[in-house]
């Protein structure tokens, strides 16, 4: 019974996932008198969406057999821009948000096109543009916060539908469309397709260069929307906003079973995992523990969750 109930834990990473998010909740809630406050729930939601909305992107990619390392300065600089257009320029804040969601499907299309057509790896060539994108932000700002956000727009970033936050209700919907997207329509079996095998499915007639620009295209949008969530949020254009965007989205991807490998996992699972991060990051405040160590755990997480993720594979194998 209990070499089955494995066997389907490893085999069904979703079911897995959500076992163990279930299981954090719980200690969680027992650990902390505060924890399960509707407060801290929201404050819990409202952190997820951000990151859960740059983790959509990333494990698209990773499904898709790629890695985008500047998403989060891609959400930053696009942050920024918004700022600048709507306090410099004068221009109307929605519009503002429109141009910056365009300029981060611009810098994802961007890096798709270097991959693509120089056949660089994304790896390699992310680590790049992460620095050329973040150098801008420096530039455009001087290091300096953008303040004085107008109200009208802060609603997005701390308003409530039905007492929900604002963005966690935004992340929920793309994650729906992603859902959607991967597992019920054609460009979903070509990402997968492509991330099992690129020659293979190039073989089969599938636009490989086109589906791989696609996808960093629209992860590159979903970082833009995750930095104007944020500014919306704060009140500020802050230059440091997507600092902290790097490690989680990756490690929530994989904790939630999305192969660093490609062509297996799901957007779904990946949310799960970054819901399990978010848990672990809430009980370390509620603690009192020193928030420098949040990054030691998501770094300690990664290192667990590639662990397991190989392990499983090698399980697998062995029992087929």
């Amino acid at each position: 019974m209990q070499r089955k109930t494995l066997s389907f834990l490893l085999a069904n990473s979703l079911a897995g996932v959500f076992v163990a998010l279930l299981i954090i909740f719980v200690l969680s809630a027992l650990l902390s008198p505060y924890f399960l406050t509707s407060y801290n729930i929201s404050v819990i939601a409202r952190s997820l969406a951000f990151v859960g909305l740059v983790t959509v992107g990333q494990s698209m990619l990773l499904i898709l057999g790629e890695l985008d390392l500047s998403l989060g300065v891609i959400g930053g600089l696009c942050g920024v821009v918004a700022g600048i257009l709507m306090m410099s320029f004068g221009i109307n804040p929605w519009i503002a948000i429109f141009l910056s969601l365009a300029l981060g499907a611009g810098l994802g299309f961007f890096n798709g096109i270097m991959v693509t057509q120089l056949g660089l790896h994304s790896l390699v060539l992310t680590i790049g543009t992460a620095g050329i994108y973040g150098g801008i932000n420096l530039v455009l700002t001087k290091g300096v916060a953008i303040t004085n956000i107008p109200k009208e727009i802060q609603f997005l970033g701390r308003g409530d539908v039905l007492g929900v936050p604002v963005p966690f209700v935004v992340m929920i919907v793309v994650l729906a469309i992603a859902a959607f997207v991967t597992l019920k329509t054609p460009l979903g079996r070509y990402i997968y397709a492509i991330g099992n095998n690129a020659a293979a499915a190039a073989m089969l007639g599938i636009k490989v260069n086109r589906v791989r620009v696609l996808v960093f295209t629209a992860a590159g949008t979903l970082a833009a929307l995750a930095g104007l969530l944020m500014v919306a949020r704060l009140g500020t254009a802050q230059p440091s906003i997507g600092a902290t965007w790097v490690l989680p989205p990756i490690a929530a991807s994989v904790i939630g079973g999305v192969a660093t490998t490609g062509g297996v996992g799901t957007p779904v699972g990946a949310i799960l995992g970054a819901a399990i991060i978010a848990i672990i990051e809430n009980i370390i405040v509620l603690f009192g523990v020193s928030p420098y160590w949040q990054g030691v755990v998501s770094g300690v997480i990664v290192v667990l969750a590639i662990s397991f993720d190989a392990i499983s594979r090698r399980y697998m194998r062995r029992e087929m």
